[in-house]
């Protein structure tokens, strides 16, 4: 489905509208499609992200948060590559503000070790522009360490040694 999205790209735009529909259950597999799509063919999405971070913090179904988590770290990962203008013009203060939010929301709550870690990546990079994130997140991960999955401490731990190193 990736593939067919990929040669029709203007289908990024009803895909997105299935994936925030966000109470039913086939919404998740449009955020699959999404995920793979955008892996692949990240400027598919430029055009809408707008309308993705907005609607963001909407996605709660947990086969839906974590491939929009990947996403935003694919998007993230991308804006703070030295090698990666286009992302950098396309995402403005307020989609990285609203992508924070979102990573912080997925973090803080109930959710698979797999969304976590995407968040602790983007928001680790994403303290970089915003001074105030990097306190926050180390408070977070400190607050959440002893309840944490072995997979959230390991990378708990490697995200608190990048902070302490900064």
């Amino acid at each position: 489905m990736a593939q067919l999205v990929q040669q029709n790209p203007s289908w990024v735009s009803l895909l997105l509208d299935i994936a925030f529909d966000v109470d039913d259950p086939i919404s998740s597999r449009a955020c699959w499609v999404l995920e793979f799509m955008v892996k692949e063919h990240l400027p598919f999405i430029f055009p809408y992200v707008d309308r993705f971070v907005e609607k963001l913090g909407l996605v709660h179904l947990d086969p839906s948060v974590r491939p929009m988590a990947k996403i935003c770290e694919y998007l993230i990962t991308s804006y703070f590559l030295k090698s990666s203008t286009h992302t950098r013009n396309v995402l403005t203060s307020s989609h990285l503000e609203k992508i924070a939010a979102a990573c912080f929301d997925w973090l803080i709550t109930d959710q698979k070790v797999a969304a976590k870690a995407y968040s602790m990546t983007c928001l680790s990079l994403l303290g970089q522009k915003f001074e105030w994130i990097h306190p926050e997140l180390k408070m977070v991960l400190e607050q959440n360490y002893a309840l944490g999955s072995a997979a959230y401490k390991a990378r708990a731990r490697m995200v608190l040694a990048k902070l302490k190193s900064l």
